[in-house]
């Protein structure tokens, strides 16, 4: 048998940890030994955190894998006794962040650095690691794979999951950190060998903002959907009950208040339809959004489940009738959106024009309404029900949705690996 080559994986975010931002790095490194490499995982030790996940370290304990865990004194080790920190509300979760990122450059996750770097130098003697992939955010993990690219001289593979610059989350309290932070990131992208980004629209702010690249030296890889996680039976409704499902959490300009506006607009011009559509939302839920139920009479057609894990939520998608996503920007891709694919039903989606519209509507399945068009989302209801009622919904685009298959996704990682190995 063939020996798998040495890789190590910089991510601060990964199970048990839970929620959306771990899934692309868990997949990524669960396929990565049947294509040859054995990733060892740099991460930070348990510590408090919005959601906690144990299921996803079961898909990789068989793995070639190896999980080591450094301390951190960031704010999450705070919490770390909590565990499980609740979800603030949104004017507490932007005076933080920004109070963070005034303090901070580039995040609060800087503090974990040096203790992350000694850590990977003994890795280094032991492992003799063949290259470092370093995912982001948080952007310290770039900055501690730049510099084991410089130290040892190994080819670095950079993941963006989201924008640096143009994260619509992050703060630059003043022009200063806003030039600090460009030049971090021009420090890590003139040294990285090969550039990652799920969509192209993060590839084109990067271009627009670093001359010194090429359009070759950024690859787009995919967010994507784990074909295992969607080989249990699936069922579907059997009564005259539409039951629309959102997985994950609302924050910033995720909100389902286009939504519940349209659900009660739609109530008032047809209320026969009232008790025949119904709303589940899954995942971490704060007060903000039970007020907005409320305000609206919509108690008896929305329930809130709390979180789940992975598979339970997945399960949960999978015996619905239709699926919810709100984005308010054309910056992010949230992994959401290809689980959503995985379940071959159809997507519910309040998006502005740009790639997500663009990929939903390509796979057949979308009914898309631009955000805060309430009046929209009524209508569109009314057709969805309609579409329901007669077994009328369209079907998906297969040969579409298999370009976001994890495994396919981790070969062609697995490509770009090796030929970072003979890029120089």
């Amino acid at each position: 048998m063939e020996q798998l080559r040495n890789i190590l994986v910089i991510a601060y975010y990964f199970p048990p940890m839970g929620m959306s931002g771990v899934q692309r790095t868990l997949k990524f490194v669960k396929y990565l030994p049947q294509y040859g490499w054995k990733p060892t995982v740099l991460t930070v030790t348990p510590t408090g955190y919005f959601a906690q996940d144990e299921s996803l370290l079961d898909e990789i304990k068989d793995k070639e894998i190896d999980i080591v865990r450094v301390g951190s004194l960031d704010p999450n080790w705070l919490f770390r006794k909590k565990g499980t920190v609740e979800m603030p509300s949104e004017f507490v979760r932007k005076t933080f962040q920004f109070a963070s990122d005034l303090i901070f450059i580039p995040d609060n996750k800087i503090l974990w650095k040096r203790k992350a770097l000694n850590v990977a130098r003994e890795l280094f003697q032991q492992k003799k690691f063949e290259l470092v992939f370093a995912t982001a955010p948080p952007w310290t993990d770039f900055l501690i794979g730049h510099e084991l690219q410089k130290e040892f001289t190994v080819p670095l593979i950079i993941d963006y999951r989201d924008s640096w610059l143009n994260n619509p989350f992050k703060y630059f309290p003043t022009p200063l950190h806003r030039y600090v932070n460009f030049r971090l990131e021009k420090k890590v992208l003139k040294k990285a060998t090969k550039i990652l980004t799920t969509n192209r629209r993060v590839k084109e702010m990067i271009l627009k903002k670093h001359h010194h690249l090429h359009y070759q030296d950024i690859v787009i890889l995919s967010q994507g959907f784990d074909a295992e996680d969607f080989s249990f039976h699936k069922t579907v409704s059997q009564n005259d009950v539409m039951k629309i499902v959102h997985a994950g959490a609302f924050y910033g300009g995720r909100s389902p208040l286009t939504l519940l506006r349209g659900l009660n607009k739609l109530f008032v011009s047809n209320p026969k339809l009232r008790g025949k559509i119904t709303v589940e939302f899954i995942g971490k839920i704060r007060g903000d959004e039970k007020k907005l139920v409320e305000k609206m009479h919509l108690e008896n057609v929305i329930t809130f489940n709390g979180y789940l894990n992975h598979r339970e939520c997945v399960q949960r998608l999978c015996v619905s009738d239709t699926v919810f996503l709100a984005v308010d920007n054309d910056v992010q891709s949230p992994g959401k959106l290809y689980e959503y694919l995985g379940t071959r039903k159809p997507i519910l989606a309040c998006v502005p024009n740009g790639f997500l519209k663009q990929t939903i509507e390509d796979s057949g399945m979308g009914f898309l309404v631009a955000p805060g068009d309430s009046e929209a989302m009524a209508q569109m209801l009314s057709k969805m029900y309609h579409l329901y009622e007669t077994n009328m919904f369209p079907e998906p685009d297969e040969i579409f949705l298999q370009q976001f298959d994890r495994e396919k996704l981790t070969s062609e990682l697995s490509r770009i690996f090796g030929f970072s190995l003979h890029a120089d």
